[in-house]
């Protein structure tokens, strides 16, 4: 069987993203400095939610997310690094955001509040 390059390109490409997504962690599995910052709220069949905790100086390892939707309870200062670079926001309380997914990102909290999130996952 002989490939074209714009084949072989494609294919790579997907097992990249797989691979990826297959050799990090989860939100609930990422950590900081080996401790958790997401525990469950609840996890049946329907949806998973995790609320997530960052003191000042606390960030979450390099994870991927599925589907999800997002809730900010306190908001704060992350630094946010992904596949677009690295750059500050601030992120304030009541915000709420939602996307098909994130292929990787890593954050560190920069503020001086604790921030603390509302992941909701369907299933």
């Amino acid at each position: 069987m002989v490939f074209h390059n714009y084949t072989v390109a494609i294919l790579l490409l997907i097992f990249a993203r797989c691979s990826t997504k297959q050799n990090l962690p989860d939100p609930l599995e990422a950590g900081w400095n080996g401790e958790a910052v997401c525990e469950v709220l609840e996890d049946n069949a329907e949806l998973r939610v995790l609320k997530c905790t960052f003191p000042p100086g606390v960030g979450h390892e390099k994870h991927y997310h599925q589907r999800h939707f997002g809730y900010t309870i306190a908001g704060g200062t992350f630094r946010i690094t992904d596949a677009t670079g690295t750059r500050e926001i601030n992120v304030p309380t009541g915000t709420h955001f939602s996307n098909e997914g994130i292929e990787w990102h890593e954050v560190l909290n920069v503020g001086d509040s604790t921030a603390v999130f509302l992941i909701v996952e369907p299933k």
